[in-house]
């Protein structure tokens, strides 16, 4: 039979994402971290899910009021969704976005002395910032030295005090009882009585003490590990899927791919699959990824065999029955997770989902109930 008389239904992939799940770990997350206060993290359009889409299922369907963006710009984007929530900018204020924290009522987060000197020249009338303090990531946030040159004017002006956690994902690294400490002490010299944030996602793993006043949920929240220490408590949120394109025979001695980095030592029988590093999907993964079929109500793995290439991925199919022309390929989905797929091809799940989220070729479907 030839290609094109083959009943092709699709040749794009499709990235689905069960909003039911994410709120649900949301949910789960906040009795783990109680009595602290839940808030979500969706910055970088919500680790590319689309902040406006997910801000507003977590604002409707479990109550959060609090959430956490990287820049004003994407504040403005989910600010009218969620009236009455708070929304604050962790990269802070600057002359490139005063104006739409005026407009948004936007909570910046200071983190350096020259942005507080910033705010202090364009105040906002009832927002009080939060402060960032260093506690020993070295990334942003206030120094001891910095913090001891403020007035007590300055010190007051904050409405939370807030850290982050270098090693949170390892529970027995010894920075994080280190920043733990060294968080208490500046919060008790500089900012006795403020509520305080710590904790990201893998924090919320690590005891009451790291949970402070409010939590930041992110990764966890879209059903990443991050705590690898332990099974995963979250479930998957999102599942990929492309169309088989062609399937074909590959004789011994055959190579595959660019670069020829596969070559055949049996006869083959492989599957096209169309998706590809233009996708998202990690070049990395050539030669040691996996693609899943399902067939007679099991999970079959195909293993890709040479080069990842922009739009297409190779599989060796020789092994599962019935593979055709319109089938689906399952390159992300509950059996082989975000982790996984991190896993192989050598990086994290927070940039594969960044990734894949982000990418505009992708036909999007949204669970919710």
């Amino acid at each position: 039979m030839s290609f094109f008389t083959r009943n092709i239904l699709n040749t794009q992939p499709i990235l689905e994402i069960d909003l039911n799940r994410l709120l649900e770990n949301y949910q789960k997350l906040a009795q783990i971290i109680a009595p602290a206060t839940p808030s979500a993290v969706v910055k970088d359009d919500a680790y590319g899910l689309d902040a406006a889409v997910v801000a507003k299922a977590l604002y409707e369907g479990a109550g959060c009021r609090h959430f956490w963006v990287a820049h004003a710009v994407e504040g403005a984007k989910i600010a009218p969704l969620v009236p009455e929530a708070q929304i604050f900018v962790l990269q802070g204020i600057g002359a490139d976005s005063v104006d739409l924290f005026k407009q948004y009522h936007l909570t910046p987060v200071i983190s350096s002395p020259e942005m507080l000197a910033f705010w202090k020249k364009h105040t906002l009338p009832n927002v009080k910032p939060v402060v960032h303090i260093d506690s020993g990531l070295n990334r942003l946030g206030f120094r001891a030295a910095d913090l001891e040159k403020l007035s007590k004017a300055d010190l007051k002006m904050f409405a939370m005090v807030i850290s982050h956690l270098a090693c949170a994902d390892e529970k027995a690294h010894f920075m994080n009882h280190y920043q733990l400490e060294q968080f208490n002490l500046l919060r008790q010299k500089y900012f006795k009585g403020l509520p305080a944030s710590l904790s990201a996602s893998d924090g919320a793993f690590l005891g009451v003490d790291f949970c402070c006043d409010m939590v930041r949920l992110g990764a966890a929240m879209y059903g990443i590990n991050t705590a690898p220490y332990r099974p995963n408590q979250m479930q998957n949120v999102i599942t990929v899927k492309a169309p088989v394109l062609q399937v074909t025979d590959l004789a011994k001695g055959q190579f595959v791919g660019y670069s020829a980095t596969y070559r055949a030592a049996t006869a083959r029988r492989i599957a096209i699959v169309s998706i590809g590093y233009g996708d998202g999907m990690p070049r990395s993964l050539s030669n040691v990824g996996k693609i899943f079929f399902r067939k007679d109500d099991k999970w079959q793995e195909a293993r890709i065999i040479g080069r990842v290439s922009m739009d297409n991925i190779i599989c060796d199919v020789t092994d599962i029955e019935k593979v055709q022309v319109g089938d689906w390929g399952y390159c992300v989905f509950d059996g082989y997770t975000l982790d996984d797929v991190a896993r192989d091809a050598g990086t994290i799940s927070y940039e594969l989902l960044s990734r894949l989220g982000k990418n505009t070729r992708f036909a999007r479907k949204y669970l919710l109930k």
